[in-house]
């Protein structure tokens, strides 16, 4: 005859995440970090090589705030699920650390989604109207070099308001890049962190 279960042990089944939201779990944060590793570091170098510049830029300017959305509703999704199989009354130092880099990627995704992701594909249009009034722009990015950046060179010089144009985008990209580069790592992090509650492949 079998005796009543360990209280322990019908705690530890009680609290365990179900099947559904363990693979919910692993779907969004892995989409997530496979589409961030795939636009910063294939998709952007490859169209930056073999596309007009001002065809890259516009692309980028279409393309971005999707991506920035998908970053953000992905990291809103990871923190929700993982609240959801993590009650707060039994909550380790380890979860408490895997919950602020939730929402530390879901900070940085929505600066890039409202702020600078937003600003500086508003200041890439500026820039573009200002040098197609010049001729400038077509030049494929893999023969950009000293001679193809030379016009641009000697428009801010002459142009002080492509000047601050050119300067407001370099910050406002350079912050874009910052966050992105951020969600990046936190994934990479969260991604570590269920590859070490694998018992096997």
């Amino acid at each position: 005859m079998k005796g009543p279960v360990p209280i322990q042990h019908a705690m530890a089944s009680d609290t365990e995440p179900s099947h559904t939201i363990k693979l919910l779990h692993l779907l969004v944060l892995s989409t997530s970090w496979g589409m961030q590793v795939w636009v910063t570091f294939v998709a952007g170098f490859v169209m930056s090589r073999h596309l007009p510049r001002h065809t890259f830029g516009s692309m980028q300017r279409e393309l971005f705030p999707y991506y920035f959305h998908i970053s953000s509703t992905c990291a809103f999704l990871n923190l929700t699920l993982f609240a959801m199989s993590h009650p707060s009354e039994q909550l380790g130092q380890e979860h408490k650390t895997q919950i602020i880099i939730f929402l530390v990627c879901i900070a940085a995704s929505v600066l890039n989604t409202q702020c600078f992701g937003r600003a500086a594909s508003d200041l890439v249009a500026e820039l573009q109207r200002v040098e197609q009034s010049h001729g400038l722009g077509q030049e494929l990015g893999q023969e950009l070099g000293l001679a193809a950046s030379e016009p641009r060179r000697q428009l801010r010089a002459s142009d002080p308001g492509y000047r601050r144009l050119a300067r407001s985008f370099a910050l406002h990209h350079a912050l874009s890049s910052l966050c992105n580069l951020l969600c990046i790592l936190c994934n990479g992090l969260s991604l570590q962190h269920l590859a070490g509650q694998l018992s096997a492949l």
